[in-house]
């Protein structure tokens, strides 16, 4: 339960609004640092930075509702796989990017990092090579 004076609670809801330039393509870049979710064996927290990348079509993410999408994963059990996997389900479903890649760079556990690179790319369109890569 969130305490009282909290104005905001985790949300699986992923904002979006329009994009103000649909014509063109430009690579949206965001940093989440402090991504939590709990390990599905042990319960114990995994720590990550989650790095996004996108190509709007014609939405853009919210980022405060990107923040409360991304606090919904702090009570959650998964492996780094599903939940990045999930991750990009939701943003792809939420903005019909032309490309996205998600990086989540987890910490170490046990004496091992994870990293886990997802991608998706709209049916037919590809990169102009002299402007995104």
């Amino acid at each position: 339960m969130v305490p009282s004076f909290m104005s905001t609670t985790p949300s699986k809801t992923l904002e979006t609004f329009p994009n103000p330039q649909p014509g063109r393509d430009y690579q949206i870049h965001i940093r989440v640092p402090e991504f939590t979710c709990l390990c599905p064996k042990t319960g114990q927290p995994d720590f990550a930075e989650l790095t996004l990348e996108y190509i709007p079509d014609s939405r853009c993410v919210e980022l405060k509702a990107l923040k409360l999408y991304v606090w919904s994963y702090r009570d959650e059990g998964g492996f780094h796989e599903d939940v990045t996997n999930r991750i990009v389900d939701d943003l792809v479903a939420a903005l019909a990017p032309r490309f996205l890649r998600l990086t989540a760079a987890f910490n170490v556990r046990g004496g091992i990092y994870t990293s886990v690179v997802v991608e998706h790319r709209a049916p037919g369109w590809e990169p102009d090579a002299t402007k995104c890569s």
